[in-house]
């Protein structure tokens, strides 16, 4: 891999021994044993998370760790070959399950240190007879690429050239010399694959495996008779297709402990077989772990470790699965299957976010060669919550437009080069590329303004076409958390740093953000309605949305005339909340920000009382409060922008107000005071602002 992973000890460490080492018994990187874990039953290991945790970088370094000393196979599910057949082969003869066995099989043949290739005949067999399927009204020349590559399943030395050729040939010409009809087509293929395990050339161990499909149900010991029902019931589709696709699962399964049976082959391959399967919630990830979990929960058992990830967590086929965070697996992987539910075979692992201290070493490794301000790691830790793609991602603006950037705004729409052969972007949507569904990027960047269903269906009422309604906002939500996404009070998108990067593109959709306007200004309407009853917990969503748009005045007239009597906890939740609505610079005609010294950010100077004098303290406010709340308001506004480094400065001030206002609430005296602590300390760390007495989910919800 490019860099090292960070914050992922758990499965990688030697010693002691992590996840991986203790599953696979080898340790990474090297052909040294290790004392293997669940040695009778292996659990189905499933890394969760959302979107951008780097369940794809821990796979690839797992392949990369284990690869040419154990066999290793690779896949992704979202990739095109499993998403439809090529070549013309018909549907009816392919699935994705089937795709990826052949797949599977191919890698994991390869041979490794101190041992040779492995060979799959049972697995060769059952591929060609559900190849067959689709021959009927097929070219030879297509017959024929499809049987080479399936035999070719069954090399097990240099020879196997002239004996996949004998083989593909004698297949070939019976297929094709099959005067008419499915059945004789299929039978052909099957007589000719098991006629070849009768050869002289042809060892014990794959003349054992063609009696394999013997076993097939009503198959009445006959290997043919099998053969032919599990082509069948794979053109049949539906749960007939599911029960062809576990035979042929079980037969890979089979292959692979042939291959280890026996003295010699077991002191020769010192690893369990490693399978990888990326994006596994998506074909043909659900019909690999269905076959495998209920085969282990029906007693056939296996020495595969197989490893996948899975976005989200909620999948209805693992209700009963043992979940575990990393940390908890670290040394001990304390797992205990259900004998009643297959599901319980499956081990669900949280990857989770980085640490403040894995953010500083990525983004030092990426700068190493750039002047870095110190408070930049921890305010992208701020902002991407530890996600690892947004880390490494704006560590690499960083790296590629520093000093140039000031902020992280700047960062997020700068170009940034991922590959030496593809154009800069903007950072912002290369992230959005990789953390929110391409099919729904649109609807999403309009509702991320919204904080719930109602708000979110004004919005798509009044921004979105009409055809995409109140059940499609219900249905997107639901998407969100299937996919991983927290559902966070207050947020209609709840991931932090996903909603950022939305309004940001909100913002930058067209060059006089006219769009971003029209969002605030409708959920402007939308909460003047609802803040009729003058409730503090309603009315602050309209004045967040107006600070959005540069309108301050409402807001600091609201905290000002609440401030005397509302309670000091729940006038800190507003001011903090209010003061949590997007900001953005003047940006150019293009919808970019200006360079240079026009970048000043005009809330620093009214948190420092620059534009004091300026002001007309409306008349009957007290004016030194009015001011006090109006610097106060733009210092936390600052302050708690995720795009934005804090600005010592502002800190110090924002410390003085909060002392002041204190001495004017004795009943509130306490509370202020610790805010005047915590707030400039939490501001210059990285982390939200805490309410005294608060829970920190509250505070990151109302963000």
């Amino acid at each position: 891999m490019g860099r090292p992973l960070h914050g992922r000890g758990a499965l990688f460490d030697t010693d002691p021994a992590g996840l991986a080492p203790r599953l696979v018994g080898l340790r990474p990187h090297q052909h040294r044993a290790t004392a293997v874990e669940h040695p009778k039953e292996l659990p189905f290991v499933l890394l969760t998370g959302g979107r951008g945790l780097g369940k794809s970088a821990v796979l690839g370094e797992l392949r990369d760790a284990y690869k040419g000393h154990t066999p290793v196979a690779s896949i992704d599910c979202e990739d095109v070959q499993f998403a439809r057949p090529t070549g013309g082969r018909p549907l009816e003869a392919w699935s994705p399950v089937s795709q990826a066995l052949l797949v599977v099989a191919e890698q994991l043949a390869e041979p490794v240190t101190g041992a040779g290739r492995i060979a799959f005949p049972r697995l060769m067999s059952g591929l060609v007879a559900v190849a067959a399927g689709g021959w009927d009204d097929a070219d030879s020349e297509r017959i024929r690429r499809e049987v080479e590559r399936i035999l070719l399943l069954n090399e097990g030395g240099s020879w196997v050239a002239g004996f996949a050729g004998r083989m593909a040939g004698r297949v070939t010409a019976n297929v094709v010399a099959a005067v008419s009809g499915t059945g004789p087509l299929v039978a052909s293929a099957i007589e000719a694959t098991l006629e070849s395990f009768s050869d002289s050339f042809v060892n014990r161990r794959q003349q054992r495996a063609s009696a394999w499909w013997r076993d097939y149900p009503n198959a009445g010991g006959d290997a043919r008779r099998g053969l032919i029902l599990l082509s069948g019931h794979f053109r049949a589709g539906g749960t007939s297709r599911e029960h062809a696709e576990r035979y042929l699962v079980r037969a890979l399964l089979a292959d692979l402990a042939d291959a280890y049976a026996g003295v010699l082959p077991r002191m020769q391959r010192l690893g369990r077989p490693l399978v990888l399967i990326d994006n596994a919630h998506q074909a043909p990830g659900p019909g690999l772990a269905d076959a495998i979990l209920r085969d282990r929960a029906g007693g056939i058992a296996d020495q595969v470790v197989f490893v996948g990830g899975l976005r989200g967590t909620d999948r209805p086929v693992l209700r009963s699965a043992v979940r575990r965070t990393l940390a908890e697996v670290a040394r001990r992987g304390d797992w205990a299957p259900d004998p009643a539910a297959p599901s319980s075979r499956a081990l669900l692992v949280a990857l989770p976010p980085l640490s403040p201290d894995d953010t500083l070493h990525l983004v030092g490794a990426a700068c190493a060669q750039a002047a870095v301000p110190p408070q930049l790691p921890y305010a992208i830790h701020r902002l991407t919550g530890g996600n690892p793609l947004g880390i490494v991602h704006l560590a690499d603006s960083a790296a590629q437009n520093l000093p140039g950037a000031a902020s992280l705004g700047e960062l997020l729409t700068a170009d940034v080069r991922l590959d030496d052969d593809r154009d800069g972007r903007p950072t912002y949507l290369e992230l959005l590329d990789r953390l929110v569904p391409a099919d729904r990027l649109d609807e999403l960047t309009v509702l991320a303004a919204a904080h719930d269903h109602a708000s979110a269906c004004a919005l798509a009422e009044a921004l979105l076409p009409d055809d995409f309604g109140p059940a499609d906002v219900r249905a997107l939500e639901t998407r969100l958390v299937a996919e991983g996404l927290p559902e966070v009070p207050g947020r209609f998108v709840g991931d932090f740093f996903v909603r950022t990067l939305l309004l940001l593109r909100l913002h930058h959709r067209d060059p006089d953000h006219g769009q971003w306007r029209q969002a605030h200004e409708t959920l402007i309407r939308y909460y003047a309605h609802a803040a009729d009853d003058d409730d503090p917990a309603r009315a602050r969503y309209r004045l967040h949305h107006e600070l959005a748009l540069g309108g301050a005045e409402s807001a600091v007239a609201y905290l000002r005339d609440t401030f005397p009597a509302l309670d000091i906890r729940v006038w800190l939740r507003s001011l903090r909340f209010i003061a949590s609505a997007p900001y953005f610079h003047a940006h150019d005609p293009e919808g970019h920000d200006f360079a240079g010294a026009g970048r000043d950010d005009r809330r620093a100077a009214v948190a420092l009382g620059r534009t004091d004098a300026g002001q007309v303290v409306p008349e009957g406010a007290d004016a030194v409060l009015h001011l006090r709340i109006r610097r106060l308001l733009h210092a936390v506004w600052q302050l708690t922008d995720p795009l934005a480094l804090p600005d010592a400065k502002v800190c110090d001030r924002l410390r003085f107000e909060l002392e002041q206002l204190s001495n004017l609430r004795p009943a509130g005296n306490a509370l202020l005071w610790r805010a005047s602590r915590d707030w400039p300390e939490d501001a210059l760390a990285g982390r939200a602002l805490r309410v005294p007495d608060d829970d920190e989910d509250e505070a990151d919800g109302e963000a």
